[in-house]
């Protein structure tokens, strides 16, 4: 398992600002450059077409908006990601409910892990 995230790119996508700011600070100190946190389903989904990022930490919910379009996006670029969510993951849709899911709340060593493995995956 990768556990040398130094330098990897990574688009956060998440709505609370606590959450959002917990994840940007675990990733930047574990050497990531993030992208975002984006808020909004519009810019995360402008982000998902345009951004150059090695991977994605994606809440399932942003203010009332599934995520799923940008995560379609970002599977038809071949990126990586992990969704976050605080519900169920029995209650994502075919294909998402076989990607790499946290349950909130996570510990910061589940998510650095699920983001070693991503990127473990398609290296």
């Amino acid at each position: 398992m990768r556990m040398n995230l130094t330098g990897l790119k990574i688009l956060v996508v998440e709505d609370e600002f606590l959450v959002a700011s917990l994840i940007q600070d675990l990733l930047e100190d574990a050497g990531c450059v993030v992208s975002g946190p984006i808020p909004r389903l519009s810019e995360a989904i402008d982000a998902a077409r345009a951004d150059d990022c090695d991977a994605a930490v994606l809440d399932v919910n942003l203010g009332g908006y599934r995520v799923f379009p940008v995560a379609e996006e970002l599977s038809r670029r071949h990126i990586p990601f992990v969704i976050v969510t605080g519900y169920a993951t029995t209650t994502l849709p075919e294909p998402f409910d076989r990607s790499p899911t946290i349950r909130k709340p996570f510990r910061n060593q589940d998510l650095l892990n699920a983001i070693s493995n991503l990127v473990d995956c398609t290296a």
